[in-house]
């Protein structure tokens, strides 16, 4: 209890000292907010970044964990079929409760648009690749449930594409024609994916489901038609799983068959590709922080040479050094917490404002809320700070001599 008692009247008694010497703390603590500010920003946009650059990395290679499955005969160098592999990869799904499969693949695909007819790229996929692979899109919504009971085809272009359709409004349900070998399929589009500045309106590329495709398209188109599958499984068992599903394909295509199963997306190889830009922001916080401390430091020092004549007054009076050291201690602490409460906010302020969020809007899908972690280090960090630069001035307080305090 007494040492409560105690703990809490120093806190009093440096909170106290801080009002008195407001001005002195005010202009020795604007460098402690400003680089609690800056390390708090740092550490919320390394998070950001990072978020970034794991999306981009999951629209690649699919989210951890993303298996890829192929089979083939290697005495005839045949793939196998989609009518061979698709029961064995539904039977391993549902035997491991795997719930996002996807078939990927390309097909020829004719589109009349209003100055001519177009070969352009089609990627054939299952509703799941939208999830597995974080594809981004400028309006409209992925392939839904709904979609795959439509009696016209929904189909997903790039916005090149709907450029040169006359960019009309998704609201209207604007349809494109799909010419094939025998008649004129007639596609509804439902979404927009963003083109690459770099495209130049050359960017022709769309999403359809299998089955859609499969419904129109001619026996050739069918029997030429192979695909990578992909099943995003729990990246705690990948490790084991990814060999179960190897040998359960292989069992279900029978003899003569090679499966091969690998995870591509970015975490595939065990490392953190992300680390070095995580040590980088980290080293860049800490760089921060140690500037910040060490400009409180000498303000504090210079400070504490200007108290002895006080700090004399208050040994001669029966303060203990413990109590003169822990009260000058304090006194930073208190004064730096205060600060670095202020840089928090700060940083906040800059991190989530309006126009700051439209950006980050623009490149992620799952927008994150400000760092938690971020405001929690700038705290903890101010703490430390105030800690590391009251201890040298207050063991040079604990020095001072009671009768050369009084001559000072």
């Amino acid at each position: 209890m007494k040492l409560w008692t105690a703990f809490v009247g120093s806190l009093v008694e440096a909170w106290s000292e801080v009002r008195v010497h407001r001005t002195r703390v005010l202009l020795s603590l604007i460098g402690v907010g400003v680089a609690v500010a800056a390390l708090t920003t740092v550490v919320a946009g390394g998070a950001i970044a990072t978020q970034i650059q794991t999306e981009q990395s999951e629209r690649w290679g699919g989210r951890p964990a993303t298996v890829s499955v192929n089979a083939y005969n290697p005495q005839t160098g045949q793939q196998a079929t989609p009518a061979e592999m698709e029961p064995a990869i539904t039977a391993t799904a549902d035997r491991y409760g795997i719930s996002h499969v996807t078939r990927n693949g390309n097909g020829p695909l004719q589109l009349q648009l209003p100055d001519g007819v177009y070969g352009v790229g089609a990627i054939l996929v299952d509703r799941a690749y939208g999830v597995i692979h974080r594809t981004p899109l400028q309006e409209g919504a992925w392939f839904t449930e709904r979609d795959e009971n439509r009696l016209a085809p929904p189909i997903i272009i790039s916005s090149d594409l709907w450029a040169r359709l006359g960019s009309p409004d998704l609201r209207t349900h604007p349809t494109v024609d799909i010419v094939t070998s025998e008649h004129t399929v007639v596609a509804v589009v439902t979404a927009i994916t963003p083109s690459s500045p770099e495209s130049q309106g050359m960017d022709l590329s769309v999403f359809l489901l299998n089955d859609d495709y499969l419904a129109f398209a001619t026996a050739e188109e069918r029997r030429n038609l192979f695909y990578q599958y992909e099943l995003w499984i729990p990246p705690e068992i990948a490790a084991e799983l990814v060999e179960r599903i190897r040998v359960d394909i292989a069992g279900s295509l029978g003899e003569g068959w090679q499966v091969d199963a690998w995870r591509q997306d970015y975490l595939a190889f065990g490392e953190d590709p992300l680390l070095p830009l995580k040590l980088a922001v980290g080293g860049v916080a800490v760089l921060v922080l140690l500037l910040g401390a060490l400009s409180l430091v000498n303000i504090a020092l210079v400070t504490v040479r200007h108290r002895i004549r006080e700090i004399g007054i208050r040994r001669s009076f029966g303060a203990t050094a413990s109590r003169v050291f822990f009260s000058v201690m304090m006194e930073s602490v208190v004064a730096t917490a205060f600060a670095g409460a202020v840089g928090v906010l700060v940083s906040v302020l800059l991190v989530k404002n309006p126009w700051v969020s439209d950006w980050i809007s623009g490149y992620l899908q799952d927008v994150p809320a400000f760092p938690v972690e971020a405001a929690v280090i700038g705290l903890v960090a101010a703490t430390a700070v105030g800690a590391l630069a009251g201890l040298l001035p207050a063991l040079v307080a604990v020095r001072v001599k009671v009768i050369d305090a009084i001559r000072y």
